[in-house]
């Protein structure tokens, strides 16, 4: 009998990249281009996951007609030039070994399912050497925001995988909820932005990505 097909799919900012001083950085630079006082820097790194509108929406409540979409070309602008003057984010460490060695296996595909924009991501996996690792990216222009299913639903549909088989790594209360909505396995990161006590919603809680590979075979000998 033919194994059915199997999926890994990660999420970016605080689970593969580093990305913290670059979105708090452009996220000030945003809300001074529009005159309102930025949040803090554990204020906007709670809300990371989320797409932009759903972002500002939290960040600036109350704001006025216009602001809100206004911070959110602030932000995208501001990221840009980041990305041109400095480069892209760095990866965690072992972020890029575990996916090369987990893309190059037989038993598995990869997907990633993330809040960035497909021009940032499609630049960070570039950058990295990663993009051919990976068979679906979904990014937040399309899709509602985290933590609906949508997403991860589509990267299901895109790699012929049953959600049921497949594997989500994030690390916010956000992808812990889409990987649930989704009827997906939720591991939590415990290196990212949200700490492991919001990742309630987790089937479990990872502290190392090398921990991720060997927990596979575990978990999807459980799934019938």
């Amino acid at each position: 009998m033919v194994a059915p097909r199997r999926m890994v799919v990660f999420d970016v900012d605080g689970t593969l990249a580093d990305s913290q001083s670059e979105i708090v950085q452009a996220m000030a630079a945003a809300f001074d281009t529009v005159g309102i006082k930025a949040p803090t820097r554990d204020a906007i790194l709670d809300i990371v996951g989320l797409s932009l509108p759903q972002v500002m929406m939290r960040l600036a409540p109350n704001a006025r007609d216009g602001q809100a979409a206004a911070l959110v070309e602030a932000y995208k602008r501001a990221y840009h030039v980041q990305r041109v003057e400095r480069g892209v984010s760095p990866l965690y460490p072992y972020a890029a070994t575990v996916v090369q060695d987990l893309g190059a296996r037989d038993d598995v595909v990869l997907g990633v399912a993330t809040g960035k924009s497909r021009r940032g991501l499609d630049a960070l996996l570039a950058a990295h050497q990663l993009t051919d690792c990976f068979v679906t990216t979904q990014v937040s222009d399309n899709h509602p925001s985290k933590p609906a299913p949508e997403m991860l639903l589509a990267a299901c549909e895109a790699a012929s995988v049953a959600p049921r088989h497949t594997v989500m790594l994030g690390d916010t209360s956000y992808d812990m909820q889409m990987a649930r909505a989704a009827g997906a396995v939720a591991i939590g990161a415990s290196w990212g932005y949200h700490a492991a006590d919001q990742l309630g919603d987790a089937h479990m809680v990872i502290d190392d990505i090398r921990l991720l590979p060997g927990l596979l075979g575990q978990i999807w000998s459980q799934m019938k």
